[in-house]
């Protein structure tokens, strides 16, 4: 095992990326120079996962609420989320990442929707880090949509009503096939967590920092999972 992947390290770690308007605004630019900043520290992020033992990554890219933002804003980063798959697509597939969406599609433009697909697919052979980009997703409407199929298997008679528990309901959320976040992290001193992997995140440890996210460098990133490893997690229980 190489000597920095420590056995009680985080598999899966999420990360709400907080601070991109904010660090550009510092600087005198608009706040979509600040996402053009955030996107390329995805990429180093991401390149950070396999050396420190993190198998699967998940990223807050946009929420449900974000539409809230101006119409610039928000044309503005899908345009980014457009660029970012057609210039990083052969890169991740190159380097072993497997790459997965979560959220509502149906909101998002068709290109956009197609470049999504086209990357799911083109990634799906690959098992070095798991990265996961949560696109207009919010975590009440992800558990509000795996309700709806539920109930509909339940009145197909595909599935049994008691045979419904915390169970059953995580093989319909977005996230059936990976694997719950251990440790998460949101980044720019706000300490909430905004609608996000509220179900998933049951017994994840938390990080808030207050570092802009185009600033969060992966010497931070390798500090939060070396404290990472030496929490307790009881689960509930005592510790023996």
């Amino acid at each position: 095992m190489p000597e920095d992947i420590s056995p009680r390290g985080p598999r899966h770690v999420a990360i709400i990326m907080d601070g991109n308007g904010r660090w550009a605004q510092a600087r005198g630019r608009p706040r979509l120079f600040g996402h053009h900043a955030g996107a390329k520290r995805v990429k180093e992020i991401v390149r950070a996962c396999k050396p420190l033992g993190v198998q699967y990554l998940t990223i807050f890219g946009f929420s449900t609420e974000n539409w809230k933002r101006t119409q610039a804003e928000v044309a503005g980063l899908m345009s980014l989320f457009r660029q970012y798959i057609r210039k990083e697509a052969r890169g991740l597939k190159a380097e072993g990442v497997r790459v997965r969406f979560i959220g509502d599609r149906v909101k998002l433009d068709d290109k956009l929707r197609a470049l999504m697909d086209e990357l799911e697919e083109m990634t799906a052979g690959n098992d070095e880090v798991h990265l996961t980009i949560a696109l207009n997703y919010g975590g009440r409407d992800e558990v509000a949509r795996a309700t709806q199929r539920l109930a509909q298997d339940v009145k197909a008679g595909h599935l049994d009503p008691d045979d419904v528990n915390e169970e059953t309901l995580p093989k319909y959320l977005d996230t059936c096939v990976l694997p719950d976040p251990d440790l998460v992290v949101r980044t720019s001193g706000e300490a909430r967590i905004s609608n996000f992997l509220l179900w998933q995140s049951a017994y994840a440890e938390y990080e808030f920092i207050d570092t802009l996210w185009p600033d969060f460098s992966k010497e931070e990133f390798r500090k939060l999972v070396d404290a990472y490893s030496a929490r307790d997690r009881r689960f509930g229980a005592l510790s023996a």
